[in-house]
């Protein structure tokens, strides 16, 4: 079974809209939206729910007011003022760090787990698929990404499918290392810009830490060709792939409004053909082929 994660050094590259045209073109496959944070891909497969799981994630400290002797301990240790007077926590700032639990000398204070957000398996016109929704300012988002993708995988698993596709989370953190562990490869969608460069790399070095095949996809990438060309050299240099170049085009923008990705909305335009180029190179790279390279020490340095 092989896993593709589409992935960016920032939020707003694009990634979601390729993640759905490439789901239009994948045979076989589980779709995965990783990106649990600000989950976005539904709003262009309009899934199906067939089962909905609460998340339960971090705690909230509760204080027993039957068992609580007012000794003012727990207000000395809260870093966060969580706590009043009244010995009352207030559940907003409350970080859920456990310290007044542990250290509380009457032990009045319980810390029950939370439900931070939901997790759904659902239908798609592409495939079935697995996806999330964490809770405004909840945390713990790692935990869940790394359940979705369990649970994709077992769907996978169960349903005879070869191929994981995954929209992951942007920037270089918990969601993102949650996301890639264990991946066949990454893409990599940048824009030409400096500080695209600069946000590629970061993810460019996570890729290599965790010794996973990173393949480049340039988006928009004639608003500055100057700076995509530099963006291609850097690849070289790294000896990441460059899978291609996609244009920028209104049409993915008309075809968001549509609920539809660009190969339904407009399958016949030039854009369209440049997404096809892209996937297939993407299937053609030795890691994602089945009959490819097991080893990626060979394209990894």
């Amino acid at each position: 079974m092989r896993e593709l994660v589409i992935i960016s050094g920032k939020g707003g590259t694009g990634k979601t809209c390729l993640t759905a045209a490439f789901a239009s073109l994948a045979k076989n496959n589980v779709l995965c939206d990783a990106d649990v944070d600000a989950a976005n891909l539904h709003l262009l497969m309009n899934p199906k729910v067939k089962k909905r799981t609460d998340f339960m994630g971090g705690s909230i400290a509760k204080i027993r007011s039957s068992d609580c002797s007012e000794c003012g301990r727990c207000l000395e240790l809260c870093k966060f003022g969580a706590i009043s007077e009244e010995f009352i926590v207030d559940p907003i700032s409350c970080e859920g760090c456990g310290v007044c639990v542990d250290l509380c000398p009457e032990q009045a204070i319980d810390f029950p787990i939370q439900k931070c957000g939901e997790w759904f398996i659902s239908d798609t016109r592409h495939g079935a698929m697995i996806h999330a929704k964490l809770g405004i300012a909840e945390e713990n988002s790692g935990k869940l990404v790394s359940l979705v993708r369990q649970q994709a995988k077992m769907l996978a698993e169960e349903k005879g499918n070869d191929l994981i596709l995954t929209d992951g989370p942007p920037g270089i953190g918990c969601p993102v290392i949650a996301s890639i562990g264990g991946a066949t490869a990454l893409v990599i969608v940048v824009e030409p810009t400096v500080s695209g460069l600069h946000d590629m790399s970061r993810v460019a070095d996570l890729a290599v830490h965790f010794k996973i095949p990173g393949l480049i996809c340039v988006n928009k990438y004639d608003l500055n060709v100057e700076m995509t060309t530099e963006i291609e050299a850097f690849a070289g240099k790294r000896n990441m792939v460059v899978v291609g170049r996609v244009p920028f085009d209104p049409l993915f923008t008309r075809a968001m409004i549509e609920g539809k990705n660009i190969l339904e909305y407009r399958g016949d335009s030039d854009t369209a053909d440049t997404v096809r180029e892209v996937w297939n190179n993407i299937m053609q790279f030795p890691s994602m082929n089945l009959m490819g390279l097991k080893d990626f020490s060979a394209v990894i340095k």
